[in-house]
C-alpha cells in the first residue's frame, strides 16, 4: 500500500505560510519589500486591528501586467533571479516567489496593478479567497500596485488563535515600518492604522546614492525611533578578503549611541546589511567589543548600523524569511565592524549631557579584591603622575587581511544639530542630544569647587561640567596599566600538578583549529588525546579553582571576540578590580593643583568619558536645561 502523496497546491501554500508568514507584521514585510523592489519612491501601509482584519500597502513602483500579475501567485514565480548563479549575488530584497500566493492562501486577497511604463490606462484587478482564483477583471487604478489582505488567516483557526492582541501586533508592524524607514530614506512613506495618519515622512532625494545618506538616516531616527540622547556618526571603510576569494570593500555608515546612552537588552541595536534588516550574533558581539569598557556590564549599545558590502560576499539564503545572514569572511567583517565602533567613539566629543528626561543608567558597585603583586606595580601608590599612553590600545592585533581606507572627508553631525556661537547662555541651541563640534576637553574648563569631596564642577562654554574623582582616576590608571603590561611580558603562572581535561566534539575541534593562539595568551595546553588535553601553565591573573572553568571560559570569549584577542583582554577584570582598589576613593581630599592634573591626565586617555566598568567620568549639565530648572526656558 503506498503511504506517500503528493499535496494539493492549496495545501502546500498553506504549509509555505507557516514558514513566511508567522504573523500580521511579516505580511507587511513581504508586501513593502516588494515594492521597495518595484523601484518604488513612495509607499503607504494601512492597517487594522492589528493587522488581523485588514492590510493594505499601496506604491508607485513599476507595476506588472496582466499576465506577470496571475503568475506571481504562483509559487516560486519571480523576476528577481533566473538561475542558481543569481543566489550568490543577491541584490533584492526578496527572491524566493513564495510571498504572495502564501499570503493568498490564507487570506482575502485582492491585487490591483498597473505597469508604470504603458500607455495602456487599464489596471489587473485579481481576486483569490483562501487560495481559490475567485475574479480577474480589469479595472482603474494609477501606475504602481495596490496589495490588499483581509482576514488573515480566516481558514486557519489554529494559527489565527495563536495571534497576539492587536496592540502586540501594531507594535511589531511599527518596529519593521520603523527600521525601513531608516534604511530607505529616499523613498516616502506613510503608515495609517485604525484609519488615523500615524508617520508621514516624504522622501528625501540625495541624487542616485546607492547607500542611505547619514543626514537623512538621522532624521528619520529621530522621527521613527523617538530618539533624543547622544548618537555618534560611523563612516568607516576597509578591504577583507577570504579565501580563495577577491578583496571586497566593506563599508560601515550609520549612527551609535555614545557612552552612557545603553539599555537593558539588545533590541535597540539594529543591523542592516545592504539595506536589509537583519540579526547577526557575531555582529551584534563585534559591536558590544567595539565599546568595550564604554560600557557598564550587563547593558547594550543602541544603534543603527549600515554595512555594505559585495553581495558574493554574505548569503542571505538561510533562513525562511531572511532575517538572518552569514559572511564568507565572518571574523574579518566581525573585526572591521569593531574597529569601525572604536573608530567613531575615539572622535567622541561631547560627555553625558544631563537633561530631564534622562534616565541614570544602573551603578555597578565597583569590587574591591586584591589584586596580585605584578598588577599593583604598575600603579603609582603616592600621588597622581601624567600617564603616558601607548599609542595604539588596540585589543585585537591588527591582521594582514584587513586594511583600512582612509575616507577623504570627515563626517560629522547635520548642520542644523551642531552647536553654533552664542551671545548668552539662555540661547544655547534647543537639541541637547546634539554632537558638539568641538570637544569639552577642547574648551576652557574653569575650576569651580569640589562637591563632597568627590564630585569636581567645572564651567565650560557648555554649562556645568561635573567629574567624577574616582571614576577618572580609575580610567587613568586602567590605561596606564596597559600601556605597562602591553609593553612587557606578561609571564605566566605554572600549575604544581598539570590538569587534564576532555571536551566537547565542538570545542575539541575548536581548540585544535586555534591552538597557537591559546599558548600566546599566556595558556599552556597541549593535545593529550582525541579529544583530551593537558595544561601546565595560565596566565598570571588566573585565580579560579577549575582550570577547567577558566579554559571554557577563555573558548567562550575568543569565539565571540575572535582570534586576534590578546592576553590583556583576558585580564581585563582583574586590572580593572585593580585600579579601582588604588585609585582616589570617594571623599578622599584633593588639593586644586592634583585635580588639575587629573583632568589633564584624563584628557590623554583613549577612552576619557568613562571609567573601566562604564559608568561616566564626565557629567554636563547644559545652560538650557539649568535654565528649565529656573523657568527660564519653557
Amino acid at each position: 500500500m503506498n503511504i506517500i502523496r503528493l499535496l494539493p497546491e492549496q495545501l502546500a501554500n498553506q504549509i509555505a505560510a507557516g514558514e513566511v508568514i508567522e504573523r500580521p507584521a511579516s505580511v507587511v514585510k513581504e508586501l513593502v519589500e516588494n515594492s521597495i523592489d518595484a523601484q518604488a519612491t513612495r509607499i503607504t501601509v494601512e492597517i487594522q486591528a492589528g493587522g488581523r482584519s485588514l492590510i493594505r500597502v499601496i506604491d508607485d513602483g513599476i507595476g506588472m501586467s496582466r499576465d506577470d500579475a496571475l503568475l506571481c501567485l504562483e509559487r516560486h514565480a519571480t523576476s528577481k533571479i533566473k538561475s542558481a548563479d543569481d543566489l550568490n549575488r543577491i541584490l533584492t530584497m526578496g527572491f524566493r516567489g513564495e510571498a504572495l500566493p502564501s499570503i493568498a492562501s490564507v487570506s482575502r486577497f485582492i491585487l490591483v496593478t498597473r505597469e508604470r511604463n504603458e500607455e495602456s490606462i487599464d489596471a489587473t484587478k485579481i481576486i483569490v479567497d483562501g487560495g481559490k482564483l475567485i475574479n480577474v477583471t480589469s479595472a482603474g487604478a494609477a501606475p504602481g500596485t495596490m496589495v490588499e489582505v483581509r482576514n488573515l488567516f480566516f481558514n486557519l483557526p489554529a494559527r489565527r488563535k495563536f495571534m497576539r492582541s492587536p496592540e502586540t501586533e501594531r507594535a511589531h508592524i511599527q518596529h519593521y515600518l520603523g527600521l525601513v524607514a531608516v534604511a530607505y530614506p529616499e523613498i516616502g512613506l506613510t503608515y495609517i492604522q485604525e484609519n488615523k495618519c500615524y508617520w508621514h515622512l516624504p522622501p528625501v532625494t540625495k541624487g542616485k546614492e546607492t547607500r542611505p545618506d547619514l543626514d537623512a538616516v538621522y532624521e528619520r531616527i529621530k522621527k521613527t525611533q523617538g530618539i533624543n540622547e547622544h548618537i555618534l556618526p560611523v563612516d568607516y571603510q576597509a578591504k577583507v578578503q577570504a579565501q580563495g576569494t577577491p578583496p571586497w570593500l566593506v563599508s560601515i555608515k550609520g549612527w551609535i549611541g555614545s557612552p552612557g546612552v545603553s539599555r537593558a537588552t539588545r533590541e535597540d541595536m539594529h543591523i542592516f546589511v545592504n539595506r536589509r534588516p537583519v540579526e547577526n550574533r557575531g555582529i551584534s558581539y563585534a559591536i558590544i567589543e567595539g565599546y568595550h569598557t564604554a560600557l557598564m556590564k550587563g547593558r547594550f549599545p543602541v544603534g543603527w548600523l549600515f554595512i555594505e558590502i559585495d553581495p558574493r560576499a554574505v548569503d542571505v539564503n538561510i533562513h525562511p524569511s531572511k532575517r538572518e545572514v552569514k559572511f564568507h569572511a565572518e571574523f574579518e567583517v566581525r573585526n572591521i565592524v569593531t574597529q569601525a565602533i572604536r573608530n567613531a567613539i575615539s572622535k567622541q566629543t561631547s560627555v553625558l549631557i544631563v537633561t530631564k528626561d534622562h534616565q541614570e543608567s544602573q551603578q555597578e558597585k565597583p569590587t574591591t579584591t586584591p589584586c596580585i603583586n605584578h598588577m599593583e606595580s604598575c600603579l603609582p601608590t603616592q600621588q597622581l603622575l601624567p600617564v603616558q599612553t601607548a599609542d595604539s590600545l588596540n585589543f585585537h592585533q591588527t591582521q594582514d587581511q584587513v586594511q583600512p581606507v582612509q575616507s577623504e572627508k570627515t563626517i560629522q553631525a547635520p548642520s542644523e544639530y551642531q552647536q553654533k556661537p552664542l551671545s548668552s547662555p539662555e540661547q544655547k541651541n534647543e537639541n541637547d542630544s546634539r554632537i558638539n563640534e568641538k570637544s569639552i576637553f577642547q574648551v576652557d574648563l574653569n575650576f569651580l569647587a569640589v562637591l563632597g569631596n568627590l564630585y569636581v564642577l567645572f564651567e565650560s562654554d557648555h554649562g556645568l561640567v561635573l567629574m567624577d574623582q574616582h571614576a577618572a582616576h580609575e580610567r587613568v590608571l586602567f590605561e596606564k596599566m596597559l600601556s605597562c603590561l602591553d609593553q612587557n611580558a606578561v609571564p605566566s603562572q605554572r600549575l604544581l600538578l598539570p590538569e587534564t581535561i576532555e571536551l566537547s566534539p565542538k570545542d575539541a575541534f575548536f581548540l585544535s583549529e586555534y591552538l597557537e593562539v591559546f599558548n600566546k595568551l599566556g595558556i599552556g595546553i597541549s593535545k593529550f588525546g582525541d579529544r583530551t588535553y593537558i595544561i601546565d601553565s595560565v596566565p598570571f591573573f588566573f585565580k579560579k579553582q577549575s582550570a577547567r572553568s577558566f579554559l571554557l571560559d577563555v573558548i567562550d570569549t575568543i569565539k565571540a571576540s575572535g582570534p586576534q584577542i590578546n592576553k590583556l583582554r583576558l585580564g581585563e577584570n582583574e586590572i580593572a578590580k585593580a585600579v579601582c582598589k588604588n585609585a582616589v576613593k570617594a571623599h578622599d581630599p584633593l588639593k586644586k593643583e592634583e585635580i588639575l592634573v587629573l583632568l589633564d591626565e584624563l584628557k590623554k586617555c583613549k577612552m576619557p568619558f568613562t571609567c573601566p566598568h562604564g559608568r561616566p567620568t564626565l557629567v554636563e549639565i547644559s545652560f538650557r536645561e539649568l535654565g528649565r530648572k529656573f523657568g527660564r526656558i519653557v
